[in-house]
């Protein structure tokens, strides 16, 4: 269960600490001391030993799946609002409960930004379209695809996409699921990776989608590790998995390339296709390169978010058996009020 936890997770719980008063320097004071007084605008909380911070038993708990004690722990003693710590050699602030929440999602791009940790560009590296050899900035990549979604995302496309869906879970009910006993993460894994192939990729054959749920199964755990590069290590392995299954896809993007000028291939409504017959702003085709890394990490992230998800939904049906009931002879059911959530 250690990897159920995706990284949306911590992008949601976690800030650092300096988007706290980041745009707001410091009153001057007649203390002899600013940096004292700079500190107490902190949260309170602990940043545990040096270098290491609290990541061991952050982990710890990540891996015995009661992160969220890490939490709760600190809430008693700090603050049940928000705190502070230290994960992955980076000062951490949590912001907890309904108020953290409201914060975080209304003030984006405001007091708070996404901020994605350094050592990240190891395992999804940033390559600009005109392959110039140096990668833009995090904020300027999410700009330029998100950019390219709303034309994938548009209505009548998401309305197509239901009936791929129903077949995919349809042909998966009676290949994967026909059994008495089931591994419910791996299962679902399939189907997610399965979906995020096609609407991405427009790969329908599952062989190859296997070739990359190999890369994937790398992947996840080193994204949730601790970041040392260091052969036998969950991250560097990741680090060459990632490389891997760039390489495959950037293989995918120009044979789909080729396809297309040789008019082998129609033009569908998957990710794929449409960058690869859109121009930027600047009236540029983009590159395989450029391509092939953010379907790549498009891939990845939705795979991990969606397999949690349907994961943990799977966990409350059966474990509320009277709603599974209900969601079995087709009525809708909402689930926050059972399971006390809001």
């Amino acid at each position: 269960m250690e990897f159920l936890f995706p990284l949306s997770l911590l992008l949601i719980l976690i800030v650092l600490v300096n988007i706290f008063l980041k745009k707001q320097k410091p009153q001057p004071t007649t203390g002899n001391h600013p940096s004292d007084e700079q500190s107490q605008l902190l949260p309170p909380g602990s940043t545990g030993l040096p270098l290491i911070g609290e990541t061991l038993d952050y982990f710890f708990k990540l891996k015995n799946g009661v992160l969220e004690k890490f939490v709760a722990e600190r809430m008693k003693n700090y603050s049940n609002k928000v705190f502070r710590t230290s994960l992955i050699g980076q000062p951490t602030a949590i912001l907890c409960g309904p108020e953290g929440n409201k914060f975080l999602f209304s003030n984006e791009k405001k007091l708070v930004q996404v901020w994605i940790p350094s050592y990240f560009d190891k395992i999804f590296p940033k390559v600009d379209n005109a392959d110039s050899g140096v990668a833009s900035s995090n904020t300027e990549q999410t700009k330029l695809i998100r950019k390219q979604l709303p034309a994938v995302l548009k209505l009548e496309n998401l309305i197509s996409y239901i009936g791929t869906m129903d077949a995919v879970m349809k042909q998966q009910l009676r290949t994967e699921w026909n059994r008495e006993k089931i591994n419910v993460v791996p299962t679902v894994s399939k189907f997610t990776l399965t979906l995020a192939c096609q609407f991405f990729l427009g790969i329908e054959d599952p062989k190859k989608v296997e070739e990359i749920s190999k890369f994937v199964r790398d992947i996840d755990p080193g994204i949730m590790s601790i970041p040392i590069d260091f052969p036998g290590t969950n991250f560097n392995r990741a680090i060459k998995a990632s490389k891997m299954m760039r390489e495959k896809i950037q293989l995918i993007v120009r044979q789909t390339k080729i396809d297309l000028q040789a008019k082998r291939a129609s033009v569908s409504k998957n990710l794929l296709m449409h960058m690869l017959s859109t121009a930027d702003e600047n009236g540029q085709f983009f590159s395989e390169s450029y391509i092939g890394s953010h379907v790549f990490a498009l891939v990845e992230g939705g795979f991990g978010t969606v397999t949690s998800t349907l994961t943990f939904v799977m966990k409350y049906l059966s474990e509320f058996p009277h709603v599974y009931d209900e969601v079995l002879q087709g009525k809708a059911y909402y689930l926050g009020p059972v399971l006390g959530t809001c």
